[in-house]
């Protein structure tokens, strides 16, 4: 990050149910030789401190394992539970899901540039709907009500946020196994299932 933004945080959400996926480890699915976990951390790597929430599995970088309890609570639920386990306390928090491959450093960049003074940034499809990455102040997830069970939308709507609009594949995820296939189709992916 170019200075703009000093302090940060990232909350990796790598913990759903993947009901679509049959279940499948979304995290362990590879994609161009790499976990997905481990494309999300590279978008993150300029992060201060990272936690993934989710299953404890070997990384790459040094970063936190959390879940939030009880579990099944949602994305929001899963976010309010890394900022939870932050050691530190920085002014943003960028959030991604691990299922975004195509999200890069420099589409975190983006998205912490477009936060700042405002209630949050958030990656939108072309269709206009906001995406599970974003980057939103801290002030912010520590004031919401009892996350569980509540829409990520809950924080993403409200507020001034700011629409981030996705380049390329950045708003493309891992959902279904059509999703699975569609990737397969553009370097690769494997794992559990595929």
């Amino acid at each position: 990050m170019s200075g703009e933004t000093d302090c940060w945080a990232a909350v990796v959400l790598a913990g759903g149910s993947a009901v679509r996926l049959d279940g499948a480890d979304k995290a362990s699915l590879e994609h161009d030789g790499r976990s997905l976990l481990e494309h999300a951390l590279t978008a993150v790597a300029g992060a201060e401190e990272v936690v993934v929430v989710g299953d404890l599995v070997p990384t790459s970088r040094p970063v936190t394992f959390t879940r939030e309890s009880p579990a099944g609570g949602g994305p929001l639920s899963a976010l309010c539970a890394g900022v939870a386990a932050l050691a530190r306390r920085p002014e943003l928090v960028v959030v991604l899901a691990v299922d975004m491959p195509h999200v890069t450093a420099a589409t975190v960049d983006r998205l912490l540039v477009a936060a700042r003074g405002a209630d949050g940034a958030w990656l939108v499809d072309a269709a206009g709907r906001r995406q599970l990455a974003g980057a939103v102040p801290l002030a912010r997830v520590l004031e919401l009500p009892e996350p569980h069970g509540r829409p990520m939308r809950t924080l993403s709507a409200s507020g001034a946020a700011v629409d981030v609009p996705a380049t390329g594949d950045e708003a493309a995820d891992v959902d279904t196994w059509t999703d699975v296939a569609r990737l397969r189709g553009d370097g690769g992916l494997s794992g559990e299932g595929a």
